[in-house]
């Protein structure tokens, strides 16, 4: 338990309906429920694509209850831990929290023996289907304190803040398991479509500096200046400038290759929600890669048959990353300087972060809960 004195109410910005502005309203201090509850002063809450598409009722497969509290990637400090939080995770603790998962049932096949390739030790999943999701399914992070799983978040190093840290819990750990995910190793290439946008920014920088061979690719003027301005090292290509095959072809003869089927990216990741965008990555692949799916548009993407078949592209989908992983992402990004292009606004400020983020700046939006 905590010495810290915590009020009984507190501010947060609540979702009252669909296509509908954030409504800033006092409510009560949540009150811990589960033997592995945190209780946690928010510090920072970032805004991600996926609260865009859960804001316009787009998000499968179960709608929220309104009121909703938005905001499933934010950093706090703990200030009431339950008997159940371990050693590292007491009163006082920085720490960083993803939406997944909130009270998991522990029993099911996701969370006795997930087959996930990054999977946590047995009992815990973040796959499990009876989890709540804060932010998505359970409040999130746009309030001043949020009850969060202590099997869920991570202790924050050191060398980041809450501001920087809130951004990874989400865009950082998701572009970072999809890296995983591909499969591409040491020298040899890695292809991210959306590169200036939030997931994409910082995959540039994991990726890089993983060793990877990087070729970003985006279409709008800010989110490319974005990119290039990160002095990565990454090949950064204007896709209106450019076409798919042009750019497999270059790479392939700076690989010293002379058949297009060894030319091009051994992996592709796919960020934007776009069919363009998805045929543009499959066209830059080498035979017999892979293209990692991120993004979930309604309609879905058409991949073709071609491709599968006759050029062996693989075809995987990657969402979110485990307990585990999320642990060595914050380790990797403390070490290596791997930090969101950011801005941020106060809490009140919440439904102007909202209009620049459809503005489609690239970079994230955060909520600095220090910021009057």
């Amino acid at each position: 338990m905590s010495t810290t004195e915590i009020p009984s109410t507190m501010r947060a910005q609540f979702l009252d309906s669909y296509n509908a502005p954030f409504a800033l309203r006092t409510a009560p201090v949540p009150a811990p429920t589960d033997p592995h509850d945190l209780l946690i002063k928010v510090d920072a809450a970032s805004y991600c694509h996926t609260d865009a598409v859960l804001a316009a009722g787009a998000m499968p497969p179960h709608p929220p209850a309104f009121p909703h509290v938005c905001s499933h990637e934010f950093a706090g400090t703990i200030v009431r831990a339950g008997p159940a939080a371990p050693a590292d995770l007491q009163p006082g603790v920085p720490v960083g929290v993803p939406g997944r998962s909130l009270h998991p049932c522990g029993t099911c096949f996701e969370c006795a023996a997930s087959p996930r390739f990054d999977a946590d030790p047995p009992g815990y999943s973040v796959d499990c289907p009876s989890a709540s999701n804060n932010g998505i399914s359970a409040h999130g992070g746009f309030r001043e304190y949020a009850v969060v799983d202590a099997r869920q978040v991570a202790p924050v190093p050191p060398a980041l803040s809450p501001v920087e840290t809130a951004p990874l819990m989400c865009a950082g750990v998701t572009v970072y398991a999809a890296i995983l995910k591909s499969g591409v190793r040491k020298g040899q290439r890695l292809g991210i479509m959306g590169c200036g946008g939030g997931l994409g920014h910082l995959g540039l920088q994991f990726a890089t500096k993983m060793g990877l061979r990087v070729t970003g690719v985006d279409a709008a003027d800010g989110p490319l200046a974005l990119a290039k301005g990160l002095d990565t090292g990454a090949d950064v290509v204007d896709a209106r400038k450019e076409k798919a095959e042009e750019v497999r072809r270059r790479l392939g003869k700076e690989d010293g290759k002379e058949l297009l089927g060894e030319m091009g990216l051994d992996a592709v990741i796919i960020l934007p929600e776009s069919q363009q965008a998805f045929d543009y990555g499959v066209d830059m692949l080498k035979n017999h890669a892979k293209c990692v799916v991120v993004s979930f548009p309604q309609k879905g993407f058409q991949v073709s048959a071609f491709s599968v078949v006759f050029r062996d592209i693989t075809v995987v989908g990657s969402l979110v990353g485990s307990n585990k992983t999320l642990r060595e992402m914050l380790a990797f990004a403390a070490e290596h300087n791997v930090k969101a292009v950011l801005r941020t606004y106060p809490l009140s400020k919440l439904n102007e972060l909202v209009e620049e983020y459809h503005k489609g700046s690239g970079g994230k939006l955060v909520v600095d809960m220090s910021l009057e």
